[in-house]
């Protein structure tokens, strides 16, 4: 008995058909030994024939379970990568509380405590303004651009543009994130993480962490210039 989709009733003259394809094709099972979990061995048949056979189920068993085990190694290693974030995204927050400069904190004190090669507040050109101190500046548009139509937050396995939004640590960054944060004054603008290691900034479970710390951004920079 076996866990496949129930199908109805093979006929003997599609069963012939059947058999008359696999005889032409003698290496089809070979090239596909998965589908020996779902086979029924041979009842009254001994020797080479049935241990090929039953060895092919083993093997297709094994391969099965070193897949879920691969699978579940990711899923353990994501969730502990997810948690060192979240740990650090903490840190971020409270040292923000504190900041005078919340530009200066994200660039000098973040890539320590979320453990990257850097971080940095960008913006988006302002009409007649450059961009204030410490913040990187963008092409206009580069924001909708980068990020994609209704995203807040990107995390890249193969950044792209990297000497624009990472500057001298460019050569370092393997993988990066991209948070959207609105600036005083309505300028679009990103905090821009880039780490040298992929487990610093996970490809799943991070991204309701990042908004967090983009909203806890937005709203330093808006105490900092409120009248």
């Amino acid at each position: 008995m076996n866990d496949g989709p129930p199908l109805r009733a093979t006929t003997e003259e599609e069963a012939e058909t059947i058999a008359r394809w696999l005889r032409a094709h003698p290496d089809f099972l070979a090239s596909r030994p998965d589908l020996y979990r779902w086979l029924e061995p041979p009842r009254r048949v001994h020797g080479e024939a049935l241990a090929d056979h039953m060895q092919a189920r083993i093997e297709a068993v094994r391969a099965d379970l070193a897949r879920q085990e691969r699978a579940l190694a990711e899923a353990a290693e994501a969730g502990r990568a997810g948690a060192s974030l979240v740990l650090g995204v903490r840190g971020a927050v409270l040292a923000l509380m504190r900041a005078a400069d919340p530009v200066e904190t994200v660039a000098q004190e973040f890539p320590a405590l979320l453990n990257l090669a850097c971080a940095a507040v960008a913006m988006e050109p302002r009409p007649f303004a450059a961009p204030p101190m410490g913040m990187r500046p963008l092409p206009a548009g580069a924001v909708a651009r980068l990020l994609g139509a209704g995203r807040a937050t990107l995390v890249r396995a193969e950044p792209r543009e990297r000497e624009i939004l990472h500057g001298e640590a460019a050569p370092l960054v393997v993988r990066d994130a991209l948070i959207r944060v609105d600036l005083p004054g309505g300028a679009p603008g990103l905090l821009v993480l880039g780490a040298r290691s992929p487990t610093a900034l996970p490809l799943r479970q991070t991204a309701a962490a990042l908004a967090f710390l983009g909203r806890a951004v937005e709203a330093a920079l808006a105490a900092r210039h409120r009248p």
